[in-house]
């Protein structure tokens, strides 16, 4: 779904670009109150809500080299934006996203760099957003369950992909660079990214409900869910009953061993299951071969760095040279995504304490 330079016009790209800068200053404001939201019951807190949302671009980052085959030759990734919305907010889910997309372009000639705009505002802004309004809507009617949460997130994946499909189309109807068919253009986009939608709602149900299973107070979505204490009787599993104890905040327990579990997910996802990934193209790729857009496609302007591609320039074993790359791409965008979110922490804690000092009081 990464589009190239050339794909949309310069004027286009342009506005897409500011839409994109817009949409990630709204949601830089908006993370903070994510990260350091602190008021509500279970929140992990934000000196450790931000080095989780570094973790989930680290992630983000490492499904997306794996491309999984949906049709005769074409395959799909994951998108990511339901999936980050769920798990760290939707604000956060943006920049998220953003973050994976920008490392993807600059470090690893994956979507062009003035094609950036259009990327972002296709793959995280309205992934995030279509996701989480159909997420926050279901989740209201569906009984406060965990199986509610992992079904929510199917759904919402499902739908996010092709709505992306359906937004491309849009600016490739205004500002593409080929005269083709529209209506075909369109059909094919759409029809190939519900198949890509069904891969995505499996990834992104799967993840949430492994989270959820073991700490839902890290899970965004699953707010309100408490883990009900379970004693065996008689061979069955039944409710404790309420003692009246407190229990111990979620907060006061570290999120260490998710975060570990995670980051080495995602390293074994990036340095090894990847070369397992199919070769076919992706959706957006294998719609512009067939309907002729790829002509326009550009160079990319960063064709040359040592990671385009996906390898390691002058490492010829193939294996050791995709391996190579999906690690130095995870161990990258976890450290930009964290020291990201710690920045937007950090600017909201120092504006809290001026608004409290007495030179910012008024009289």
């Amino acid at each position: 779904m990464h589009a190239p330079d050339g794909f949309i016009d310069a004027p286009i790209s342009a506005a897409a670009g500011l839409l994109a800068a817009g949409a990630i200053a709204v949601s830089l404001r908006g993370a903070r109150r994510e990260l350091d939201d602190t008021s509500r019951p279970g929140a992990a807190g934000a000196e450790r809500t931000a080095p989780l949302a570094g973790l989930v671009a680290a992630f983000i980052f490492a499904v997306q080299m794996l491309n999984f085959p949906v049709a005769a030759g074409t395959s799909g990734h994951l998108l990511g934006g339901a999936l980050a919305a769920i798990l760290v907010g939707p604000y956060t889910g943006v920049l998220c996203v953003s973050v994976v997309l920008l490392m993807q372009a600059v470090l690893f000639a994956d979507g062009g760099l003035t094609a950036l705009g259009v990327n972002i505002t296709t793959m995280a802004i309205t992934t995030t957003l279509v996701a989480y309004v159909l997420f926050r809507g279901l989740v209201k009617v569906l009984p406060r369950t965990r199986r509610s949460v992992t079904a929510a997130s199917f759904v919402a994946a499902l739908v996010s992909v092709p709505a992306s499909a359906v937004v491309f189309t849009l600016l490739f109807a205004v500002g593409g660079t080929t005269d083709v068919s529209l209506g075909k253009v369109a059909g094919a986009m759409v029809g190939v990214h519900v198949l890509i939608g069904l891969g995505e709602a499996v990834i992104t149900a799967l993840t949430v409900g492994a989270v959820v299973a073991v700490r839902p107070d890290l899970v965004h979505g699953a707010r309100g869910l408490r883990q009900k204490l379970k004693l065996r009787v008689d061979g069955e599993l039944v409710d404790a009953p309420d003692t009246g104890a407190e229990p111990v905040p979620a907060a006061a327990r570290s999120p260490r061993k998710v975060w570990i579990a995670g980051l080495v997910t995602s390293l074994l996802l990036a340095g090894f299951v990847s070369f397992y990934a199919s070769a076919n193209p992706d959706g957006l790729e294998k719609v512009a071969a067939d309907h002729g857009i790829d002509k326009q496609a550009e160079e990319h302007a960063n064709a040359d760095s040592p990671l385009a591609d996906y390898g390691v320039k002058d490492v010829d074993d193939a294996r050791l040279s995709g391996g190579l790359a999906g690690v130095i791409g995870v161990g990258v965008t976890v450290v930009a995504g964290t020291g990201v979110f710690w920045a937007v922490r950090r600017r909201r804690t120092s504006e809290e304490a001026e608004a409290t000092s007495p030179a910012g009081t008024s009289v």
